[in-house]
């Protein structure tokens, strides 16, 4: 009885206040209904408000990782801002990826098998890599470089490096806030002037530096990656480059750069050639 109260659905008559009677079903209920729709609309509200201001943390975590930015440069303290900060942009870049890395197998902690390469490959971005020598005269780092290698990152050495630089997309470079002390944080370019700079840089160390492997080293028995086994389905199927592109969510470029390398470790020179020496691999 309390609780139909508390629910207004027994309520005191207009002639007698000390008796009380049920109310009609549909007063009742049309009551509890709008009674609900008041609580729904209001949880709403509070989770509108929530939403707004998970959004201003965020804004508020980014400034906090940017110490400071001035048009196309960004500041990030120290390495581990920096490295979360590259992660980001790392998992947005649509073609390619290339870096100058002057690590020694020491700094090389986690097994190849969780390098953070592994997903931009494993989404046909197109990685090249320039290592010191010293990195790979050693077993652990000759490895390492070897497994990056048959995952499909071009890579080289040469005895010596400026500076570590990562280029993405050949529209952000990335390099050290102080090269003398690693873990001072990074600094990130936007500008075409300093774009130009570290394309030349790059590409001046890359074209002098030694092919590790030959292209033929590559893993041709090795699992598609996902979009490797994605675009051979669709080609298939008969998709042309822009219907992969659009039902992937890449680039037409991406697209067919991921063919070129299929048709590369297939040794096939046409689509045809292509889908027959996939299916004799079971890989479609």
């Amino acid at each position: 009885m309390d609780e139909l109260r508390k629910l207004d659905l027994l309520v005191p008559t207009w002639t007698n206040p000390d008796v009380e009677h049920a109310v009609h079903p549909r007063v009742g209920l049309a009551g509890l209904v709008e009674r609900r729709r008041s609580e729904l609309n209001r949880m709403l509200g509070e989770l509108a408000e929530a939403s707004a201001t998970a959004e201003v943390m965020a804004e508020q975590y980014n400034e906090l990782l940017t110490s400071r930015t001035s048009g196309d440069v960004e500041f990030l303290k120290g390495r581990a801002n920096a490295s979360r900060r590259i992660e980001e942009l790392g998992a947005k870049a649509k073609d390619c990826f290339w870096g100058l890395i002057p690590a020694h197998v020491d700094d090389i902690v986690a097994p190849p098998e969780e390098s953070p390469d592994l997903p931009l490959l494993d989404r046909g971005i197109k990685m090249r890599s320039v290592y010191l020598q010293s990195m790979t005269i050693s077993k652990p780092g000759l490895e390492y470089a070897a497994y990056m290698h048959k995952r499909g990152n071009e890579v080289r050495a040469t005895p010596t490096l400026p500076l570590r630089l990562l280029i993405i997309d050949q529209e952000i470079a990335i390099m050290p806030l102080n090269p003398a002390v690693e873990s001072a944080g990074a600094v990130i370019h936007r500008s075409p002037a300093v774009l130009a700079v570290a394309l030349a840089l790059f590409d001046s160390y890359w074209s002098r530096a030694t092919d590790l492997f030959a292209p033929e080293d590559r893993d041709n028995e090795s699992p598609l990656t996902p979009h490797e086994a994605e675009v051979l389905r669709l080609l298939a199927g008969g998709a042309k480059d822009e219907q992969v592109a659009r039902l992937l969510g890449i680039s037409l470029r991406t697209a067919r750069r991921i063919t070129a390398n299929l048709s590369d470790r297939l040794d096939a020179t046409s689509r045809f050639e292509l889908g027959v020496a996939a299916a004799k691999r079971g890989w479609v």
